[in-house]
Formats: structure tokens, sequence, C-alpha cells
């Protein structure tokens, strides 16, 4: 019976170790991406993300904690702007900072979780006039570390994350196409 114990001990750690080893091959940065195109000029989207206290009406992750607590301080709006959040539920607790703020343009920033997980990655909005209004992208890039690579492995990140993104995206095309 300890023979057959010690066996099954050493599969599940010759298992474990397999793949800890595989999702160290993963890449080091991740990139998560999504673009809608919206029927209407860049002046009237860009204030709606360059101003945190916007953000509840299209954001995705407003929704996700009713009981969540927020702050915006630093700028009012654009560049030196903050907004703190603290949720008990999903959305955890964190920091974002816009770093970078073009008009009608580009938005970055910079965008620290400190729970349920420590992550410090960069979300950016590119906003392009066309012929049939704007082509808006919002991105997230970041590190990449082992814990994120093994939980990689059972999870897609870019679809849990992307839904998010394009479900802003559409927010936002829905308020600016009235």
């Amino acid at each position: 019976m300890l023979k057959i114990l010690l066996i099954i001990v050493a599969v599940i750690v010759v298992l474990l170790l397999a793949v800890v080893v595989f999702a160290s091959t993963k890449p080091d940065v991740f990139h998560i991406e999504r673009t809608a195109a919206i029927n209407a000029p860049p002046e009237k989207i860009f204030p709606l993300i360059n101003d945190f206290h916007q953000w509840q009406s299209w954001s995705p992750y407003e929704k996700l904690d009713p009981s969540m607590t927020r702050s915006i301080t630093g700028a009012e709006i654009g560049k030196g702007a903050v907004y703190a959040w603290d949720g008990s539920g999903k959305a955890g607790a964190g920091r974002m900072e816009i770093v970078e703020s073009a008009p009608s343009s580009k938005i970055l920033i910079k965008l620290d979780f400190s729970r349920p997980f420590e992550a410090h990655n960069t979300a950016t909005f590119t906003l392009a006039p066309g012929a049939q209004g704007t082509t808006v992208t919002w991105a997230m890039d970041g590190a990449n570390p082992l814990i994120a690579k093994v939980m990689g492995l059972f999870f897609d990140m870019d679809q849990m994350i992307g839904k998010d993104f394009a479900q802003g995206l559409e927010n936002l095309k829905a308020i600016t196409e009235k």
C-alpha cells in the first residue's frame, strides 16, 4: 500500500513539474486588445475615457461589485487624474492614473492592481478618425509572471479580459451614437 501511495505522489509531483516547466516557456509579457468602429467623432468619445468621472456610464468593471468604493483624485481630467477602487467582490482593489493624454487620439493609463493579485499593467486607448466615424482600440499590456503563465494554461485570459473590453467599447458606442 505504501508503495502505491509513493508512486501516486511521485506521479503528481512529476505532473506538477511538467506543468510549471511548460508554463515557463510562455511569453514574459502579454497583450490584450479589442477594437470597435464607432459612428461618432473622436471629440465625442475621448472625454468619456479621459475623465474618470464618466467611467461609470460605460466601463463594464463598474458593475462588478455594487459595494465597491471609488475615489478620484489628482487632476480633474486627463494627465494626472487618479482613480482608486476597493471592492469586496470580483473588482478587487487597485489604482489607475492617466499618464498621457493626447486630445482626441490617445490615453495611456498606468494600472496597478493590489487585490486579488498584485499586478502592474498599462492600458491604452487609441482613437483614429475614419470615413465611418472613429476606430477605438482598448489594449492592456503587462508582465506575465510564472503564476499567470500557469493560470493561462487553464484559463484564456485574452478571452476573459477581451470580452470586458469588447463590452466597454459597445457601451461607448451606444452612448456616443445616440
